[in-house]
């Protein structure tokens, strides 16, 4: 199979799908591998590093597209790449479609065969292509809401940590999954007080057995999150509902609530948010504010640190590119479940549910397309 790899276009976007030794592999496996110029150098990888194990180096993004059987990316193609897509190109990567229809629609007419990463699922519930880049986006959304805390950002001048003698700062983390998990780590390293609130009591007690005593569980229902924004410093989103909308469940009216200088890191902005307020911003342009309220909405945070995402990335999605390259996405889907689980777009048709139900459109069984 011919597997192409193209430089990701998206704003400040440093990753790539496949390390030189991803394309060893696939190499060894007796595949072609076609690599954009310069596509890996963002993460450290130079073009003669790729070459070294076997992948061919080709100048433009359009000789990969046209070229690649089986095309990786990190991020969703964006509106430049859709007439790129074509019928039977087997398309593998973050397209998180929910959040973006005109995207759905690009992808129904391209007749493409269109797997995204964050839904793979394991019989466990286990996102195993989301949970790297959901560790590095809680950890990072720590660091980030620290940052903006500064006055100099318009926050409201606080430490998290404290100091000795002045009142810690205190982080609400709305759903502990991953993200949730992954920020609270962080947020009680500092020295913060946690929150975090979810709606499985089997988590919360897991999280109640294995956190420091900084970290605080609470059930998540209305009036539990309402008192938690009242005295809140940072605020971070970690709400998923594997490929549909992240539920609004901090309103536009509940920002008088919170402290003038107080931040929200939206981790779920790429699926819609899970406040009503968020949309999505860039590293070069991250923050805005609405009613006193700093909010921060990166929707590629991983992106802001390519040498340990993509490592971490492709450690979980190259075992899976390489059962799509050696049987073809069908026989692969066919004898894997969790992957099968991934396919959302095939030859024009939505199988994902939760995807057809975003749009309101036709969704066909999975079972019908394998």
């Amino acid at each position: 199979m011919i597997v192409g790899v193209p430089k990701e276009i998206k704003t400040n976007e440093n990753r790539v799908a496949l390390t030189p030794g991803g394309a060893e592999a696939l190499v060894n496996n007796g595949h072609t591998v076609l690599i954009e110029h310069t596509a890996g150098e963002g993460s450290g990888f130079e073009d003669a590093q790729y070459e070294a194990f076997g992948a061919r180096i080709v100048p433009t993004a359009a000789d990969v597209w046209a070229k690649a059987e089986m095309l990786m990316k990190v991020k969703e193609p964006i509106a430049r790449e859709y007439p790129l897509m074509r019928k039977d190109q087997t398309i593998f990567t973050y397209f998180h479609y929910a959040a973006e229809e005109a995207l759905t629609k690009a992808s129904i007419d391209s007749g493409a065969v269109c797997i995204a990463y964050e839904t793979v699922q394991l019989p466990n519930g286990e996102l195993p292509l989301l949970t790297p880049m959901s560790e590095v986006a809680g950890r990072m959304a720590v660091q980030q809401g620290a940052k903006y805390l500064e006055k100099f950002y318009g926050g409201r001048g606080i430490l998290l940590g404290g100091v000795p003698g002045v009142e810690n700062g205190h982080v609400l983390i709305i759903g502990g999954g991953v993200v949730g998990t992954n920020s609270a780590k962080m947020a009680a390293g500092l020295g913060a007080r946690v929150t975090i609130l979810d709606t499985s009591l089997n988590r919360l007690r897991y999280l109640s057995d294995v956190m420091p005593a900084n970290v605080t569980t609470m059930y998540s229902n209305r009036q539990n999150l309402l008192d938690a924004l009242v005295t809140a410093d940072l605020v971070v989103g970690g709400v998923l509902l594997p490929g549909a909308k992240a539920p609004k469940l901090v309103r536009r009216e509940d920002l008088k609530l919170m402290k003038p200088g107080s931040v929200i890191v939206d981790v779920a902005v790429d699926q819609g948010g899970c406040v009503e307020t968020i949309h999505p911003t860039t590293h070069e342009d991250p923050i805005y504010i609405i009613d006193n309220v700093v909010h921060y909405a990166v929707a590629n945070m991983p992106g802001g640190v390519p040498r340990t995402s993509t490592f971490a990335l492709t450690n979980a999605t190259l075992p899976y590119a390489l059962k799509l390259a050696n049987k073809g996405w069908k026989s692969a889907c066919k004898d894997d479940r969790a992957l099968a689980l991934g396919l959302n777009i095939v030859n024009g048709k939505i199988v994902y549910e939760a995807v057809a139900e975003a749009f309101d459109l036709t969704y066909t069984p999975v079972e019908k397309v394998l």
